[in-house]
């Protein structure tokens, strides 16, 4: 333990947090996010899911259930569960909630290294606040007491030592949980007027100008978003004015979102991200009230967007963030998702980061080591894109690839000039990847090549050009093996054809939802790398007629 934990962990400190109790909430901000009583039910038995965990303590509290990952512990103790019991109402939900937090009081009341790291303690203390008629509401006058001195006196904290969440969007959430904190105690207009300086530094190296969030994970930028959009709704329901920086990073982050979502209402799975629940991104942008189109091209955030008719392409042509932003960061340059109407055809394989190795606190925050699922479906392989030898097109530990993009559109088609250096060092190869969307929206084409000085060297290595397909189609070779027939949920067929590799329908998985594994299919161009020979493949894939 450092000298600094040891002093949050002694008494000494525990008696500086203690000052005059606050008799009530100045502000009570409403939790603009809705809650599922059947999630609350769950909470009545004794059944706990968080993550990809469920722990079952029918007689205890979650905090007593054995097993506990670090997702696990950072859900529960952030308290935004909260929700689902307020959702539920009546009074047996009030006393079921006082009586956890009565249990917690119990066991966290001072400091401990994970329950009190600013992010964890930012999400609790503004869930608190956003639940205050819930908690306090007819409560007994020493519940009610304690439950205020412990807010006073997590605030206090989090204000010293806001720097304790991890980098990225943790510390966004510990800076807006400063600023509802300050909002809702007496004689913290001071505090609050810092935590807003800090809020805004964190939006400035967290928001690009597009709107994108530096992570490039379109889940975390919805997450980042609602936090933004919350915290307004508490500023403008306290009385007091947003930033202009606030305001300025919903209108741009709004957009955004809008740009990563497919037809059916989820969003693309780039570094990390999930579909997430349409209904979810619906509420955000309603409330987010910032009426912007979404970019063609964000430059900033690395993506291109293409549209024609009912048909959407979304291209990462950026290289990978840095692993330090708190992201997920993906091998994926160059790969892209299709998707025609509320069909998804092409995508990537999705995330896996609620299937970290489990790791129970307080012996580390983090992680010490990811389940293979973590590593494979943030490889190259795993996304819509060509892969040399197996080795990923990016490596964390490394420059990250340089990437070339030229967009041009003419009568309604739209078609990208993509390449990007993430061979050149190991194999002195270079990926050019063309892709055009005719302006119907019903066919679309690519071509890939393979080129540089390294076709001599690199004589002999295999390549794959990977087209996963959404779990809900069906794909079969045809016309000896010479294409694939691509069926989809609603009976609607697509032609694959190819010129330059062998053609396959190979097995592949889908974490699109996150902690729900679906089996899928992939199409795969293979061949290998011939000494002094450029690899050139051409593909289309055409909606069949009738």
């Amino acid at each position: 333990m450092s000298f600094r934990d040891r002093f949050y962990a002694s008494p000494f400190y525990d008696l500086l947090l203690r000052g005059k109790p606050p008799m009530a909430l100045l502000a009570r901000p409403d939790d603009p996010w809705p809650g599922e009583p059947a999630i609350a039910d769950r909470f009545f038995q004794g059944r706990y899911r968080f993550g990809d965990e469920e722990a079952t303590s029918p007689r205890d509290v979650p905090w007593a259930a054995p097993g506990r990952s670090l997702c696990f512990a950072i859900e529960l103790h952030g308290f935004a569960w909260l929700r689902h019991f307020r959702a539920a109402g009546g009074e047996t939900a009030q006393r079921h909630v006082r009586s956890m937090l009565t249990s917690w009081l119990d066991r966290y009341e001072r400091w401990q290294p994970l329950v009190w790291r600013a992010d964890v303690l930012g999400r609790r203390v503004q869930s608190w606040c956003g639940n205050a008629a819930l908690l306090l509401d007819g409560a007994d006058p020493v519940f009610r007491n304690r439950l205020l001195v412990s807010l006073a006196a997590q605030t206090k904290h989090l204000a010293r030592d806001l720097g304790s969440a991890p980098p990225g969007a943790p510390r966004l959430v510990a800076a807006a949980g400063l600023c509802t904190a300050s909002l809702c105690l007496p004689g913290d207009a001071a505090r609050l007027t810092r935590a807003l300086l800090l809020l805004e530094k964190e939006i400035a190296a967290q928001v690009l100008p597009d709107g994108g969030h530096v992570s490039r994970d379109p889940s975390m930028l919805h997450a980042v978003l609602r936090d933004l959009v919350g915290l307004r709704l508490a500023l403008v329901q306290s009385g007091t004015a947003p930033p202009a920086t606030l305001q300025h990073a919903i209108d741009r982050m709004a957009p955004m979102l809008r740009f990563f979502r497919h037809g059916d209402g989820g969003l693309a799975l780039f570094h990390g991200s999930f579909e997430d629940v349409s209904a979810a991104l619906d509420l955000t942008l309603q409330l987010a009230d910032a009426r912007g189109k979404p970019l063609d091209s964000a430059t900033q955030s690395g993506f291109e967007r293409l549209v024609a008719k009912r048909s959407l392409v979304i291209a990462d042509v950026g290289p990978p963030p840095s692993p330090g932003l708190g992201g997920a960061p993906h091998a994926s340059v160059l790969a892209f998702e299709f998707s025609h109407g509320k069909e998804r055809l092409f995508v990537n394989c999705g995330a896996a980061w609620r299937h970290q190795e489990r790791t129970l606190w307080p012996k580390g925050d983090l992680p010490r080591g990811q389940s293979p699922w973590t590593k494979a479906l943030a490889a190259t392989a795993a996304h819509c894109t060509l892969i040399v030898g197996e080795t990923n097109s990016s490596d964390p530990n490394a420059d990250p690839p340089a990437v070339l993009v030229s967009r041009d559109e003419l009568d309604g088609a739209v078609w990208l000039e993509l390449s990007h250096d993430g061979y050149r060092k190991r194999y002195g190869l270079t990926h050019k990847r063309r892709i055009y969307l005719a302006a119907t929206g019903e066919d679309l084409r690519g071509e890939e090549t393979l080129d540089g000085p390294g076709t001599v060297s690199s004589g002999g290595r295999r390549y794959a050009v990977r087209f996963h397909l959404h779990p809900t189609t069906q794909a079969s070779l045809l016309q000896n093996g010479t294409s694939v027939l691509v069926k989809t949920a609603t009976g609607q067929g697509w032609q694959f054809r190819a010129a330059g590799g062998a053609l396959n329908v190979e097995e592949s998985v889908y974490f699109g939802r996150g902690r729900e594994q679906r089996h899928g299919q992939q199409i795969v161009l293979s061949g290998m790398v011939a000494p002094g020979d450029p690899v050139r493949i051409k593909w289309a894939f055409a909606k069949v007629a009738g």
